[in-house]
This record gives structure tokens, C-alpha cells and sequence, in this order.
């Protein structure tokens, strides 16, 4: 259980006596250096702001609370289920950057998918990168998901002949002659570069991140555009975005991923 914060308050002293505000749903009362945490219920049948309570009941007590020490980006469902479950506590409070409270309770309960995302390097591997930054932003907060990267280091491939020199290799496609029976790390574009331009025989390395899908749902970076979007790829599914999207295009591909999983899953029946 995750509350929206406009649901949670903090006792802080009586000012109203025992109302509370007409939205709160849950009451954290200081206990020691910790809190029992409260489900409480105003009186439908009132008026104002402030409510007396016709009913409470507690959820968890302070030996099973933590509160975590820093403040948080509370929109970040995410975040806030990965250090709850790190706690080890039942549940834990977090403070927001703007002072604002929430809780989780059970985080074990809460399902927390993985979307796996697949890129290479060198050079910088951009996919996963964006995807690193607007997490920490806070950017997919709403959406309840966590991300597992799988980022190649083509360095490893051992081959003669690399893609461009952008990524500091010594001899690439975009500069150099492909000699016979050379070793070749490239994708589908980089064979048929080496096709049209040398026709010799090569040994090809293969760098396409969708070549190493091996779980879904996954977004994965490729050179061609005509494999951009939702697809399968050996039967997982996921997206494709393209090498040169934007931020914003990958902040849209991964929402639009997450949606149409969901639903897929829900036809599913899970």
C-alpha cells in the first residue's frame, strides 16, 4: 500500500481537538522516536474542513515501522517500494522534498515489474542513459516499474573492424577498407554497408541490442527505423526505438511499452 500523501497526516499537537482533515485516511501518531500508523475514518456526515473520527484502527505499530532518513521524490512509487522492502520493517515513512508524508506498508505485496533495456557501448549508450536520468527524476514514478539494464561493451567482440569512430575505435566502417575474411562487429546495416561498398567475404560480429533480447518486457535501441515500436522479438515483447530518438521520444516509447503490457497481461488474465 502506497497512499497519495493528501491522505496521510501527522499528529502534531490538537489544534482541532480530535478532528481531522476531511480527506485524511490514515494518521501517523508519534510513539517514542517512531510512529503508529492509523487507519482512520471522518464522519461522512460532517461538514468543514476539519472532522471528528467515528472509527480507527491501527495498521501497524512502532516496532514494526522505520522511517527512512532522507527526503524523497514521494511520486516515485518505484524508489519508495525498493527502499521499503530494503527496510525490512512492515512499513516505512518517507518525507518528500516538499515536506509532504506518505508511507508503504507490505511492500512485499506490491508487484514492481521489470522492464529490461537493452543498449551497447561504446559510444554512449543513450537508451539506457535517458532511461537513467528521467528515473532519477522521477519521471516514471506513476507508473510502479523498475528497470534492469543490459548494456553490451562491443569492446569485448575482439573483432578487426568496429562500426564508427565516433567510439574511438582504430579502424571503422565509416573510414576504413574491409579486407577478406575480417572480423567485423556491425548489425544488419553494417553488413549491408560492407556488401555495397567492399563485397568481400567477412565474419560478423553482431552488435544489435535487439539481438540480445532475452526477456520482456524490454525496449531496445536499432539503427532501422522500419523496426521502431511495439513488436515481438523471439516472442518477448517489448519496443524498439530508433538509434537518434529524442529524450522525449524515448520517454513516450517507455509509457507506451508499459500501457500495452499491462493490457496484454490483463487479456492474459494475470
Amino acid at each position: 500500500m502506497i497512499p497519495e500523501c493528501r491522505e496521510v497526516g501527522v499528529v502534531n499537537g490538537l489544534p482541532c481537538g480530535d478532528a481531522v482533515y476531511f480527506l485524511t485516511r490514515y494518521l501517523l501518531r508519534p510513539a517514542g522516536d517512531s510512529f503508529d500508523l492509523l487507519a482512520v475514518e471522518p464522519d461522512p456526515g460532517a461538514t468543514g474542513l476539519m472532522r471528528p473520527v467515528v472509527a480507527e484502527r491501527l495498521l501497524a505499530d512502532a516496532n514494526e515501522i522505520a522511517v527512512h532518513p532522507d527526503r524523497v521524490r514521494l511520486h516515485d512509487r518505484a524508489l519508495l517500494l525498493r527502499l521499503a522492502r530494503a527496510s525490512g520493517r512492515r512499513c516505512t515513512i518517507f518525507t518528500g522534498i516538499d515536506e509532504h508524508v506518505t508511507f508503504v506498508l507490505d511492500p512485499e505485496d506490491e508487484p514492481l515489474p521489470e522492464v529490461h533495456v537493452y543498449d551497447i557501448e561504446p559510444p554512449r549508450p543513450n537508451l539506457s542513459a535517458g532511461v537513467r536520468e528521467m528515473e532519477a527524476l522521477g519521471l516514471f514514478g506513476d507508473l510502479g516499474i523498475g528497470f534492469t539494464h543490459h548494456v553490451r561493451d562491443i569492446r569485448e567482440a575482439g573483432a578487426a573492424v568496429y562500426p564508427c569512430r565516433a567510439a574511438g575505435f582504430p579502424r571503422t566502417l565509416d573510414a576504413d577498407p574491409v579486407e577478406a575474411g575480417a572480423s567485423v562487429a556491425c548489425c544488419t546495416t553494417g553488413r549491408e554497408l560492407i556488401e555495397d561498398c567492399h563485397g568481400v567475404p567477412f565474419v560478423q560480429v553482431d552488435t544489435c541490442p535487439l539481438g540480445q533480447v532475452d526477456a520482456e518486457p524490454f525496449i531496445a535501441r536499432c539503427c532501422r527505423s522500419e523496426r521502431r515500436g511495439l513488436r515481438e522479438s523471439g516472442g518477448l515483447f517489448g519496443m524498439v526505438v530508433h538509434w537518434g530518438d529524442s529524450p522525449a521520444q524515448i520517454f513516450d516509447a517507455v509509457r507506451e511499452l508499459v500501457a500495452a503490457w499491462r493490457a496484454r497481461e490483463a487479456d492474459r488474465g494475470r
